[in-house]
């Protein structure tokens, strides 16, 4: 048996690097947080462009069904156990994962972050400078309610947990446009991203009087726009993220406006830099800013 095990050891080292002589494909996973949001799907979009335009990538995306750091745990372990050469990855959260992304980095696995990093070490990372944009989504939460001659009132904040890094630090932006003024802001309440968790938290801050309502990511956003809109629209509300539900929702006057990031892009850079890491070497900037634009409804 041992004999047996290390002929075909030998045989695959031997067929890896006829392959590599050759030009063989070089393997790349995408793992998201998970497969609910239609950001992920422009994030994988991104990346199919840069294989379309490289040639040579063996592609795959991978993504636990919900936000669960065990779930995408088990899903990056089966990537490098696929093959993985290279992973782009979006963290559920910067700590839970350090333990698969070293087990990752000692099997020769390049790491990329794309959305959101990890507090591991990575070849690059390419997201938003999402404390920016967070504040951005303040400032115009707070031009919009002054128009409404509503000098002052509660704010609600619903957010995805209280680790995952890119919106935590939409958050942190969101408060920081609000210090000095004259508004309260609540204690955050976590929904997972989901749509109808969040729904029912942007409710409770609705029955709690509050003036705006401030949603960190795509399933929070829609689910603070539903609320607000079984309301009657009466709450100023503003979000992140692109689909067809906060489109729908900022059309309907639910929501104010949506920070638009650019999920391609870092799709289609983080590609292009696995590719680079895996070749010449990577020799871009450590951080890349996708950057954001404001989505509201002339916009639309």
């Amino acid at each position: 048996m041992k004999k047996t095990t290390l002929a075909l050891a030998a045989l695959l080292s031997v067929t890896l690097l006829v392959g590599q002589a050759f030009g063989a494909t070089h393997r790349v996973f995408l793992v998201t947080m998970d497969q609910m949001d239609q950001h992920w799907a422009n994030v994988d979009a991104g990346c199919k462009r840069a294989v379309a335009e490289l040639g040579d990538i063996n592609y795959t995306w991978m993504a636990p069904d919900i936000k669960d750091d065990a779930k995408q745990i088990e899903v990056i372990n089966n990537a490098v156990a696929a093959g993985a050469q290279a992973l782009l990855l979006a963290a559920n959260g910067p700590d839970a994962v350090t333990m698969a992304l070293r087990e990752a980095e000692d099997a020769g696995v390049k790491i990329i972050y794309v959305d959101s990093p990890a507090d591991f070490p990575a070849v690059a990372t390419f997201s938003t400078d999402n404390k920016a944009a967070g504040k951005t989504a303040g400032e115009e939460m707070i031009k919009a309610l002054k128009a409404a001659g509503k000098t002052s009132g509660k704010i609600g904040i619903v957010n995805v947990n209280a680790a995952t890094a890119s919106t935590v630090a939409r958050e942190a932006g969101f408060r920081e446009a609000f210090a000095g003024t004259g508004y309260e802001i609540l204690a955050t309440q976590y929904g997972e991203g989901d749509v109808a968790k969040s729904k029912d938290i942007a409710a409770n801050y609705i029955i709690q009087g509050v003036v705006g309502i401030f949603g960190a990511n795509e399933g929070s956003t829609t689910g603070t726009g539903n609320a607000i809109q079984e309301d009657g629209n009466r709450i100023i509300g503003v979000g992140f993220d692109n689909s067809d539900s906060i489109r729908n929702l900022i059309r309907d006057g639910a929501l104010l406006c949506a920070m638009v990031q650019n999920p391609d892009v870092m799709g289609y850079m983080g590609m292009k830099a696995a590719k680079e890491a895996l070749t010449s070497g990577y020799s871009g900037l450590d951080v890349v800013d996708t950057g954001v634009t404001v989505m509201t409804k002339d916009k639309l």
